[in-house]
């Protein structure tokens, strides 16, 4: 497994969330998927897909900086910052966050499994 791989992943999951695709979101996260929020609330896949599916999140900027890819054979954990830009239940935001993904290869498929996003100053 290369950085390369993941990095690829990473790209394609940055414009699925910029676009709202659905069905990419739900291709490259787990079903079992645990999130904890800037709010410190747990959600699951369920959520982020309702979110954007509904249009609860719309994002017109996603711009990501600083990310480091940590491999631990079929388990890859992502740090990054990534500036948002966009709107939240109809209210626009202008935010910077650091992001901690793990990806899991399950069954010759990598997904998102765990994850952890907060808020942090500009």
């Amino acid at each position: 497994m290369e950085n390369q791989t993941i990095e690829d992943l990473e790209e394609k999951l940055r414009h699925a969330m910029l676009t709202s695709d659905v069905s990419t979101l739900d291709e490259l996260i787990a079903d079992d998927l645990v999130w904890t929020m800037h709010t410190g609330s747990v959600v699951n896949k369920q959520f982020d897909l309702d979110a954007h599916r509904s249009g609860i999140f719309r994002f017109t900027k996603l711009d990501i900086s600083d990310r480091q890819i940590h491999l631990y054979g079929d388990c890859v954990v992502v740090t990054l910052k990534a500036e948002l830009e966009g709107t939240l239940n109809g209210q626009a935001f202008l935010e910077a966050y650091r992001f901690t993904r793990v990806w899991l290869q399950r069954q010759n498929r990598w997904q998102i499994i765990a994850g952890h996003v907060s808020q942090v100053s500009l």
